[in-house]
């Protein structure tokens, strides 16, 4: 594609505590802009740094440049949805402020996006890309990882990669947006509903200044930004499984309860009731937290009568799935393990939905 022909780009970089990198980086994109004929604006995102990004910015005094401090919802992904909606040109491109993104990359990923691609990716991955030999086993195997758990949203090699970008309006057409962390570019992928997805091959450097901003909190948070993109993509069988997950802790909790309360010589069948009214209280609390997270500002005590209320019914459901199964097939009589999983999974199944829109139910939108 010729310099005349390219859209014009708004190249976001979100910041913080960055200003030693800065003045390296608007030199690197000036000269890649100038070389390719670039219309491209350049907005640093910054979270309030105070460590003289301003002065860095104004020194250079670039009129291509624009320097935006954000001073409340700091984060990096909530700096990238910010620049996006202060940025007037046609496509939209995100890189790192660490100088670890080569500006050299930016042409070809605006030509991928002009020639038809939802969305371009800087990748370390595909053939062609590598990283610095000084990058670590320990960080290269937390990339793999977390590429490997975003398998279920995209078969793209890299989509950790924080160097991208998308047309306007394929951001403007987005889901609801609710990142959480650093990886917006998942969460863009999935929400834009991203089809064609294009990578680049790119050398992706270690970063020379500053710290990383990649803590165990990030990572934390990370496996919390998937459960939503889980639950984003896939509804209620998100639910579900998370629902199922629990229960199966449930059988560890009444079988570790039943053995301690028999050791402290409790009656045999006082133990079993007990122990498995403790594996109920310990799925309701987990459910209200994980699965159902929504309606944790609704009556707690309500709330978990009515998740008891259900899971006995529940049990009785179970039951007569059993008895029901025995009399239509009389033969599993001599395999009686196969009637109870259909009556498990009945019970199970009851369970969900019964917490699902009674117990747990969304809160109602305010007025």
């Amino acid at each position: 594609m010729t310099q005349s022909t390219r859209p014009t780009v708004s190249l976001i970089v979100p910041t913080y505590r960055e200003a030693e990198n800065l003045p390296e980086l608007i030199a690197a994109v000036g000269a890649m802009r100038e070389r390719n004929g670039l219309c491209l604006e350049l907005l640093i995102m910054d979270d309030d740094s105070r460590d003289g990004t301003d002065e860095a910015v104004a020194q250079i005094a670039a009129p291509w440049v624009r320097l935006i401090v954000r001073k409340a919802n700091r984060g990096l992904s909530a700096a990238v949805l910010d620049g996006f909606l202060a940025a007037t040109n046609e496509i939209l491109l995100v890189m790192d402020a660490d100088l670890s993104h080569p500006p050299e990359a930016i042409p070809a990923l605006v030509d991928a996006i002009a020639a038809g691609a939802d969305f371009a990716i800087g990748s370390r991955y595909v053939a062609g890309g590598t990283t610095d030999e000084e990058w670590g086993v320990f960080r290269w195997l937390n990339s793999r990882v977390a590429t490997l758990l975003a398998r279920p949203f995209t078969a793209a090699k890299d989509p950790m990669s924080g160097f991208f970008a998308l047309r306007r309006e394929t951001f403007t057409q987005a889901a609801p947006l609710s990142p959480i962390g650093y990886k917006i570019g998942l969460e863009l992928i999935v929400k834009c509903r991203c089809k064609r997805i294009v990578e680049i091959p790119i050398h992706f450097a270690q970063r020379q200044r500053g710290q990383s901003k990649l803590t165990l909190k990030e990572q934390l948070r990370y496996l919390q930004h998937l459960r939503r993109l889980f639950v984003f993509k896939f509804g209620n069988w998100a639910h579900f499984a998370q629902f199922a997950a629990v229960g199966t802790s449930g059988v560890a909790v009444n079988l570790a309860a039943l053995t301690v309360l028999v050791w402290l010589l409790v009656p045999l069948r006082l133990a079993a009731a007990l122990a498995i009214f403790i594996a109920m209280l310990t799925n309701f609390v987990l459910n209200r937290w994980i699965t159902f997270s929504y309606a944790r500002g609704g009556h707690f005590w309500w709330q978990m009568a009515g998740f008891i209320g259900a899971s006995s019914f529940g049990a009785v459901v179970n039951y007569a799935v059993i008895l029901i199964t025995l009399y239509l097939w009389p033969v599993l009589e001599t395999v009686p393990q196969v009637a109870s999983l259909l009556g498990i999974l009945a019970g199970l199944t009851f369970n969900y939905f019964a917490s699902r829109y009674f117990v747990f139910r969304t809160p109602e939108p305010r007025a």
